[in-house]
């Protein structure tokens, strides 16, 4: 079943994006009270963490944005070991899920791990790496998210992301058309847009990629477990109603049609990945510019350092 549509609480006007805030919540409780982690955000974060590699950078302060269902924190503890290993979760259930894990890793004290919990964004001090996996397309206001993680990012330092793209289980979206259901997912921001919106935030030189992913199924309700491990619709045009036993059934019939010429029910899942660096900031000059000497002399000391 998924809960009744309503109205999206954006103040900025209808977006193709928009998630349904009320939605994004009640996800949140429902995989914080999971048993296992999304099965794809496992497999999405050694992507991440092979990408590091192209990074000279070390950093010595880590936050890791999305810890309970991002599956990363040992993938930064082996990439960064001296590094102060924070993290944040802005949903009240998922940081319990996310505390209570660090509760549980009673190794990782016995190795000398530092790892703290950042209350709320901006981080203060800076981080020289601010880390997220497969959590923006979960996100009701992505231009908001990002200011404060740029807010969180120390000049030099650099962000590291990974979300669902719009191309993902796009074979549901004629199936739930032609049976009148609404929407099956969001519109996700593409890789393209969240490009901009990332250099809008104040980052700069964003790397942006994607990856196809195409996974399959021997069963409907094996494929149906799954997305709903993954989590649940968001999209505000979805289905304004409770689903019965109906639909489901309605549902499994239809998703038989998804099979490939093995017998296999098959889905894309694209994936989004980007990264971007903190450039110190330039000064402004208008016709007349009051300028600190203080100010003055930090940008000049900050140009010696990087020339």
């Amino acid at each position: 079943m998924s809960e009744p549509a309503s109205t999206p609480t954006s103040n900025k006007g209808p977006r193709p994006q928009d998630l349904d805030a009320a939605a994004v919540r009640h996800q949140a409780r429902r995989l914080a009270a999971a048993a296992q982690p999304p099965w794809l955000h496992d497999e999405v974060a050694g992507r991440m963490a092979e990408r590091l590699t192209y990074i000279k950078l070390q950093p010595n302060r880590v936050l890791d944005a999305s810890p309970a269902l991002g599956a990363s924190g040992e993938l930064l503890r082996l990439a960064y070991p001296s590094a102060e290993l924070l993290w944040h979760e802005a949903d009240t259930a998922l940081a319990a899920r996310a505390a209570e894990k660090r509760q549980r890793n009673w190794w990782q004290k016995l190795r000398g791990a530092s790892s703290g919990h950042v209350d709320s964004l901006p981080a203060l001090p800076q981080v020289d790496l601010l880390w997220s996996n497969m959590a923006l397309h979960a996100c009701a206001d992505l231009p908001e998210l990002l200011d404060t993680w740029q807010a969180s990012v120390a000049v030099g330092g650099f962000v590291m992301f990974s979300c669902l793209g719009p191309d993902s289980f796009v074979e549901l979206r004629p199936l739930y058309a032609r049976a009148g259901w609404g929407r099956p997912t969001p519109d996700w921001w593409d890789m393209h847009d969240i490009g901009d919106l990332v250099l809008k935030a104040g980052f700069a030189d964003p790397v942006m990629d994607q990856q196809r992913l195409r996974l399959t199924w021997a069963t409907p309700e094996s494929l149906l477990a799954d997305l709903r491990a993954l989590g649940g619709n968001l999209a505000p045009a979805r289905f304004a109603g409770l689903r019965g036993r109906k639909w489901k059934a309605a549902l499994l019939a239809q998703l038989e049609t998804l099979r490939d010429g093995e017998g296999r029910l098959a889905l894309t899942v694209e994936l989004v990945f980007g990264h971007a660096f903190k450039a110190a900031p330039r000064l402004t000059m208008a016709a007349e510019t009051h300028v600190s000497i203080d100010a003055m002399r930090a940008t000049l000391r900050k140009g010696r350092e990087t020339g």
